[in-house]
């Protein structure tokens, strides 16, 4: 089968992109393609690469991708050996990437890929004065009410614990600086801490509303039960990390232009 034509925002595998866009996944054969789909027409005016990061999905997940690849470039395919968790997949997709810029989705399709382009071009606008996180704000949840108030509550209580101001941490819209995030320690969960551990960084983040939409195939991986547990472990694990960080304020370098040296 012939190849189709990149968009033309779409960069080659061996052109750096602007932004890499980093997809986890873990059986989420039905909606693969349609995101796929609605990220390459919403990113066809900026320069960038897709990375879809199975987390060793067992339904056809790659597979199906495999067959999109031969009509899309600019998509890169990675794969765990096992079943590793969400942080897992963003920090392989993060160590892969090729742009400056990360921005990442869930793979379940709730997340319009239009959203991530609005964080970017908001970042651009900033140029040097961007934040070190851009992350969504979902004003209209489309999960069901267990769901939604037990974010509710986690949120409040992150709020309230870590003070990263951030009213909604679990946002699956995220838009972050690659040698940031790479620079950050690693931990199971810490996609959920983002804020705070960009902030602890002494970088600003900033919150942008973002729509959500109803799951169309599949079910969730997340429940109440996973995530209050490991939530309440993790909590207090970055909560030593942000006491245990020393801030040494504007550092400069002495005697290059005089204004510093004796």
């Amino acid at each position: 089968m012939e190849a189709a034509p990149s968009p033309a925002g779409a960069v080659s595998l061996t052109t750096a992109p602007s932004l890499s866009v980093v997809i986890p996944v873990h059986n989420e054969v039905a909606n693969v393609g349609p995101l796929l789909a609605q990220a390459s027409a919403s990113l066809k005016d900026v320069p960038h690469e897709i990375i879809f990061v199975d987390d060793a999905s067992t339904d056809g997940t790659v597979a199906e991708l495999n067959k999109l690849r031969t009509q899309t470039p600019f998509l890169r395919i990675l794969r765990h050996a096992s079943q590793a968790g969400q942080s897992a997949a963003m920090h392989t997709g993060a160590r892969a990437a090729r742009g400056a810029w990360v921005g990442t989705l869930d793979g379940d399709g709730q997340n319009d890929p239009a959203d991530l382009v609005k964080l970017w071009r908001t970042a651009e606008s900033e140029s040097d004065q961007a934040a070190g996180l851009y992350i969504g704000h979902r004003v209209s949840r489309h999960d069901n009410g267990v769901r939604i108030i037990s974010s509710r509550v986690a949120n409040g209580v992150r709020k309230r614990l870590l003070r990263d101001s951030v009213p909604d941490s679990g946002c699956g819209v995220k838009l972050f600086r690659r040698d940031v995030f790479l620079s950050m320690p690693y931990f199971d969960h810490m996609h959920r801490f983002l804020p705070a551990l960009i902030q602890r960084e002494n970088l600003a983040v900033r919150s942008v509303p973002v729509g959500h939409r109803p799951r169309q195939a599949g079910r969730s991986k997340y429940g109440v039960m996973n995530r209050l547990w490991v939530g309440i472990v993790d909590l207090c694990g970055v909560m030593w990390l942000l006491r245990r960080r020393r801030n040494a304020g504007k550092v400069t370098e002495v005697g290059l232009d005089g204004g510093d040296s004796d």
